[in-house]
């Protein structure tokens, strides 16, 4: 039951951004404005806090990155395995294989806090940091390769990137953070959790995608249940401390992010398919991160 209450708050957040939008018609350009804000200023403070608040040797960090590449990389893998597999339509395969591995950083970092305290955020905020690139470059790979010049770009320019570095540059050598600028980044951060996850209820849609719902089953089982297998013996090889392992287990059960969505609209691929996924999804991972959770508190 403790799980459950874990997670729920961040559930009734998603429903209301979904009330807000759906029944109680606040604009789109609202919520744009809102993401936009989220993006571009809350969320990078609660990275930058969030990495900053517990040391960090290069050592833990190291083998983070490891942890990550080897989540990242398998769930790719599993994307790309639908196609020899289930033979999809090219389009709708390169616009919702980022379902497969793309996560949702607000319900991590949020739910994380909740189940370590500020150490778990922090091994959360590292790994979000380590696989935003990784995850951007294969997005961006799969739905335009003409294009792959800009994706160094699109990865130099991405603040949560940017935060992370910042960060970890000031953990590993110790700068020391003013308290009048630590008190601001901490409530910046705040706000971003609450906002970014009723920003992802109001892009909650199941309107299309009825001609591939094979192809998006799975996409959905790949990522709520067969990456976080691959996550328990991941962690278990690189010798992760407990807090470490329940983190990457937790990172490798979250949703996909509605950022998947904006990706394929704005690169020509099936937008509607992507919403009604990451939809889905998100839906169902309200039952599978509790369990999850409950596994991973007893490994």
């Amino acid at each position: 039951m403790s799980v459950i209450l874990l997670v729920l708050p961040d559930f009734l957040l998603i429903g209301l951004g979904w009330l807000l939008f759906h029944k109680l018609k606040f604009s789109s350009e609202f919520f744009r404005g809102a993401e936009q804000l989220v993006y571009f200023v809350l969320f990078p403070a609660l990275l930058f806090h969030s990495i900053t608040q517990t040391p960090i040797s290069l050592s833990s960090a190291y083998t983070l990155l490891q942890a990550t590449v080897g989540v990242m990389a398998f769930g790719v893998a599993m994307a790309w395995l639908a196609v020899p597999m289930m033979r999809p339509d090219p389009l709708a395969h390169a616009s919702v294989a980022q379902c497969a591995y793309r996560f949702n950083t607000y319900i991590g970092l949020s739910i994380a806090g909740g189940l370590g305290g500020a150490s778990a955020q922090t091994v959360m905020a590292v790994i979000v940091g380590f696989a935003v690139p990784i995850s951007n470059i294969a997005a961006v790979h799969a739905l335009a390769r003409q294009n792959g010049g800009k994706v160094l770009g699109e990865i130099a320019r991405n603040p949560f990137i940017i935060a992370t570095a910042l960060a970890l540059i000031c953990n590993f050598f110790a700068v020391p953070i003013p308290q009048t600028i630590d008190v601001t980044l901490s409530r910046l951060g705040t706000c971003a959790i609450a906002i970014g996850l009723m920003c992802v209820g109001a892009t909650l849609s199941l309107q299309g995608g009825k001609a591939h719902v094979k192809l998006m089953g799975w996409m959905i089982s790949v990522r709520l249940l067969i990456i976080p297998i691959a996550a328990i013996f991941i962690g278990w090889a690189l010798g992760l401390s407990l807090l470490e392992r329940q983190t990457l287990l937790l990172f490798s059960a979250l949703p996909t992010a509605s950022s998947a969505y904006v990706l394929a609209a704005r690169m020509g691929g099936d937008g509607r398919l992507v919403a009604v996924t990451m939809s889905l999804g998100t839906l169902f991972s309200a039952l599978t991160i509790p369990l999850w959770l409950m596994l991973g508190s007893a490994l």
